[in-house]
């Protein structure tokens, strides 16, 4: 190998490493269900009860309109069945307890985090977080939460909170989010 070649070599190696070691890791959600997935064939699979009462009741040590209060007690996440932005009945719940969590404290507006997983094209799911975002903004709205309080955006794919290729893990990633966006204490 004459020197031009071992230099070139070189030179593609440390942009490759470099390019690795910059790559963002995926972030994950401390907040994450670990719980048993729902897997009858008569239903949707998905993740349950992912993150405190659903009644909003203030069990958790959180201080009162913090965000930290939101997600302990209350639940800032809902999950949808295999290509489904339908607000099943367990979603319901959880999204009418944020109504009246959102409704105690009207300074604080929300962002609609729509997630898919894996499977399919990066447009579809795209599309597809994006209504389930908008269903959630549908479901508050018609809870009495003011729309101007509520954006939404859709990730698609890409930023999943469970890693591997099964269904315990696609089950996980195809959900909405509800992020305070300012506001909170």
């Amino acid at each position: 190998m004459n020197k031009a070649s071992l230099s070139k070599l070189i030179a593609v190696s440390a942009l490759a490493i470099s390019v690795v070691a910059c790559t963002p890791k995926p972030k994950v959600d401390t907040a994450t269900p670990t719980g048993p997935v729902q897997t009858q064939p008569t239903g949707p699979a998905y993740p349950t009860s992912p993150t405190g009462p659903v009644d909003g009741s203030g069990m958790g040590a959180a201080v009162p309109g913090s965000e930290q209060d939101f997600v302990i007690n209350v639940g800032d996440r809902i999950y949808f069945g295999l290509d489904s932005y339908e607000v099943n009945a367990e979603a319901g719940m959880r999204l009418a307890a944020q109504a009246a969590w959102l409704q105690r404290y009207p300074q604080i507006t929300i962002r609609i985090e729509g997630n898919a997983d894996e499977r399919g094209t990066r447009e579809y799911n795209l599309a597809l977080g994006a209504r389930r975002a908008e269903s959630v903004r549908n479901y508050l709205i018609s809870r009495g939460i003011p729309a101007n309080r509520i954006d939404t955006i859709s990730f698609g794919k890409e930023r999943p909170i469970a890693e591997g290729s099964n269904e315990s893990a696609w089950a996980q990633n195809r959900n909405a989010r509800t992020a305070i966006a300012s506001g909170a204490r």
